[in-house]
């Protein structure tokens, strides 16, 4: 992934966003943020499934609650779960449907470079 990518995430917005193109690059920078700020690890469950843990704060889970519902809203081929396995944890799993493992592999690329940039 490219400087550029990390700044406009061209590689992992698909054609099928419905998001107005003038809202996205404030979309990504939401997303930026959380990455950076919330993400603990990410590893890739399967070439359909990133797994993201996460800071476990309260605060942490309404924001990837209202971040995924409004990304669910105008990327409707992302499947986002939320769930603790101990109160002590914090889990994103992010699916998507075979003809968007491109999409996966480029936000699984983005987490990766905005961990590495903080």
């Amino acid at each position: 992934m490219s400087d550029q990518d990390i700044t406009t995430g061209s590689a992992w917005v698909p054609d099928a966003c419905t998001l107005p193109t003038a809202r996205r690059p404030l979309r990504l920078a939401e997303f930026d943020r959380f990455f950076g700020m919330a993400v603990r690890t990410a590893e890739r469950a399967s070439a359909r499934q990133l797994r993201l843990r996460l800071d476990s704060a309260t605060q942490v889970e309404e924001t990837a609650r209202e971040l995924t519902a409004r990304e669910s809203s105008c990327c409707s081929f992302f499947t986002f779960d939320l769930f603790r396995p101990d109160p002590a944890s914090l889990t994103l799993d992010v699916r998507v449907p075979v003809e968007h493992v491109d999409v996966l592999d480029a936000l699984a690329d983005r987490v990766s470079a905005v961990r590495r940039r903080r």
